[in-house]
């Protein structure tokens, strides 16, 4: 598949084997019984080396695999609210809050008007800024609260240091 007439070699012990024509570098690396891959296109002339094709995309795969393990996923967790939330139903939801922050997850806040609920609005406000102030220790506001519709909204992203390995 390599159409240049002229290629830089890299043998597969990786030393340097020098500038020659690409059928000359195919016979070399069937005599090793391996593969003449091309690793960079866009020098002039471009390097190949030989090396066992099977094997080479086995170990990228393998360095992919191994890099997603380590990243850290972030996920959204919501949280529903109304104006007119009891004591234990908020402290409830308020410990489901601080856990998902202290795993490191964002949380997204809704707080509902049902009916004519909407026409008191500083009931909802409240119960947001209660919520502010018993989780500022472990995160912070990302944005809002906001009003859209009939729900206000506030999202809130966890401090650094609180972060547990899930």
């Amino acid at each position: 598949m390599i159409k240049v007439r002229q290629v830089r070699v890299i043998g597969p012990d990786g030393k340097m084997l020098g500038v020659m024509p690409t059928e000359e570098a195919l016979r070399k690396a069937s005599e090793y019984n391996l593969d003449l891959v091309e690793i960079v296109p866009n020098e002039r002339p471009p390097i190949c080396k030989i090396i066992d094709y099977g094997k080479y995309l086995y170990r990228l795969k393998k360095k992919e695999k191994e890099a997603k393990k380590h990243q850290i996923g972030v996920h959204l967790k919501e949280v529903r609210f109304t104006s007119r939330i009891g004591e234990n139903d908020y402290l409830v939801k308020l410990k489901h809050i601080r856990n998902f922050l202290e795993e490191g997850d964002r949380v997204k806040i809704v707080l509902r008007f049902r009916g004519r609920e909407i026409t008191h609005i500083e009931g909802g406000e409240r119960v947001m800024k209660r919520i502010i102030n018993d989780i500022q220790d472990i995160g912070k506001v990302e944005f809002g609260p906001k009003l859209e519709g009939r729900m206000y909204i506030l999202q809130i992203v966890p401090l650094g240091k609180h972060r547990k390995k899930k």
